[in-house]
Order: structure tokens, then sequence, then C-alpha cells
């Protein structure tokens, strides 16, 4: 499948190109853990958002849980089914360990992208994958918090044509909620679960 320019290079369209040019360079390279005892980067933070069921979940809510967080939206052609399908895969040849991940998918598209719908469509690819949504200003708190950039192209006159475009990192979180690495979403299952095995060891370590 092709991969649009903008969703792989965020910077392109962003009003503060600096900004997540530094982003992107800082989530590109191995950031050392917490428990590693020197300052990690600051990336990620708390939220309040909804799951599929209708609660409502923070990110207290994950504690003691390694977490893979991914921006996105439902109606994505292209990029956000595909780094899902290599999440699953990845889950899959975790095999025991990934019983300490949490995979969450978090919309930034909650207009369109409902509890219901979020819960349909995580649950397509794999059921351990939670997808959050939340508020137009919960969702923004969140990719502050993160980041995480995302912006709106109209396709036509309806309320509902359009396509966002989005950064397409995958953030991994340690136990604490506290950021380790980001991936590209474009890296294959088995590089995603290498790379846990050798940073969940490290932890244990």
């Amino acid at each position: 499948m092709k991969r649009r320019y903008g969703l792989l290079r965020p910077w392109a369209h962003c009003p503060h190109a600096l900004f997540c040019l530094i982003v992107a360079a800082a989530l590109s390279v191995f950031q050392p853990p917490a428990w590693a005892g020197t300052a990690p980067v600051t990336v990620g933070g708390p939220f309040t958002l909804t799951a599929p069921d209708g609660t409502t979940v923070t990110d207290a809510t994950y504690r003691g849980k390694w977490l893979l967080v991914f921006f996105g939206y439902t109606s994505c052609p292209d990029i956000c089914p595909t780094t899902l399908y290599e999440i699953d895969a990845a889950l899959e040849e975790l095999g025991p360990d990934a019983a300490r991940l949490q995979p969450i998918f978090i919309t930034v598209d909650p207009e369109r992208d409902t509890p219901e719908v979020m819960g349909k469509y995580t649950g397509a690819f794999d059921p351990r994958i939670i997808g959050l949504t939340g508020s137009p200003q919960q969702i923004a708190a969140v990719a502050r918090e993160y980041g995480a950039y995302s912006a709106r192209h109209k396709t036509g006159a309806g309320v509902e044509d359009y396509t966002v475009d989005h950064s397409t990192y995958i953030y991994i979180m340690d136990i604490q909620g506290k950021f380790v690495r980001g991936l590209d979403s474009d890296t294959p299952a088995g590089r995603i679960a290498d790379t846990l095995r050798k940073i969940m060891a490290q932890s244990d370590e």
C-alpha cells in the first residue's frame, strides 16, 4: 500500500515545524528508560479518555503494564490498519510476554470515532488492543502530552468529507507510564517484538 508523504513526515504540515522536527528526532532514537538512572524524554503524561465499553479510563488505569500507544483514526485508509496489523502480529510473536503489554489506539477523530466504533475497529485486529476516544478537548490534551500531530483536510462538501493527516509513531511506555522509545509506524512485527523483549529484559535486571 502506498504511504502518504504527509503521514510519514508530519512536520511537513506542522504549523510549528521546528518543534515537530525535534520531536521526530527524539522519537527516532533509543531513549534511556526511567529505571536507567538518566532523565527520560518528556513524552506522555496524564489523560482521561473513554474505553469501548463507555467507562472512563486514565493513564493510571494501565500502571503495571508496558504500553504501546498509537494515534490514528478508524477511517484511515492505510497507515493505521497496517500498523495495528503489525502490532497484532508482534503480540502473537511475543507469546506469554504479551501479557505484560497493553496496546492502546487513541483516535484523532473523536467526532466519528465513538466508543462503539473504536471497540469494533480494534477488536477486528486483536481484542487485546484497546481503542480510546473522548471529547475533542480530551483528545487535544492527550495529543499535546505525547507531541502527536493531526490536521483535517476536507475532501468534499459534506460534514464528514475529510481525511486526517497525523503523526505515526508508536510510543513505548514503561510500567510507570514513562516514555522509553518511539518506533516508526512501518516497523515490522518482528522488530517490534524484538525491541520489546530487549527493553523488558533490561528492566528486569
